[in-house]
């Protein structure tokens, strides 16, 4: 493992290489409102973004308030979900969670993790994805499978565990470029190191310390 210093050099180089080879990367989630942001991100779990899109298109003209939400029908909002996986588990928080925004929150998404994370459903992850999109605040990191990829495969953690992978890159990288780092690492992932490369191609191969 290598030394903090080194690791926050690591970071750096990377940071900076990932800037000029991905530079517009970002959400590519489809949302009109904070709410719908949610919803969207929800959905997202173990589902691809042009699923969610696609799905989304027609779910929020259906359901066009939080109040819609609110008075859904669990099964028929299942229905409307179902081609996202786990649509049982998805509407149930996402119904869930429409409830608790309009009687905890007056309506409003709130502006911090530990608020977001009353919300069902809404883990770390998700909250740090919701609240630097809806309001540009970093607390954190989002850690996904590309993010969690990345940072091993190029040293910067040890770990699998999320939450430890969390702390290790906000120990390293400058709070400012938080929330655009997972955002850069996802693109990257997408675009030159899927889960099975080998690495012989990759533009950022010679900084790689260690493979998961």
């Amino acid at each position: 493992m290598l030394t903090l210093t080194e690791r926050k050099q690591k970071g750096a180089m990377l940071l900076n290489a990932l800037k000029t080879l991905v530079p517009k990367a970002a959400m590519m989630l489809e949302y009109s409102n904070n709410w719908e942001l949610v919803v969207a991100v929800a959905l997202s779990a173990q589902c691809t973004d042009k699923q969610v899109n696609k799905v989304t298109k027609t779910l929020f003209q259906k359901y066009a308030t939080l109040q819609a939400y609110v008075d859904a029908d669990i099964t028929e909002f299942e229905q409307d979900i179902y081609s996202t996986g786990f649509y049982k588990n998805k509407a149930k928080n996402v119904l869930a969670g429409a409830k608790v925004v309009k009687e905890q929150f007056g309506g409003v998404i709130p502006h911090t993790l530990e608020e977001l994370m009353l919300i069902p459903g809404v883990g770390r992850k998700t909250a740090n994805v919701v609240l630097g999109n809806a309001y540009g605040i970093a607390e954190g990191i989002a850690v996904d499978t590309h993010v969690k990829r990345f940072a091993r495969n190029f040293g910067l953690t040890t770990s699998s565990n999320p939450d430890i992978i969390e702390r290790d890159l906000m120990a390293i990288l400058p709070q400012e470029e938080w929330f655009a780092f997972t955002y850069y690492a996802i693109e990257y992932g997408r675009q030159y190191c899927p889960a099975r490369c080998k690495h012989t191609d990759c533009p950022l191969r010679e900084y790689l310390s260690t493979l998961s």
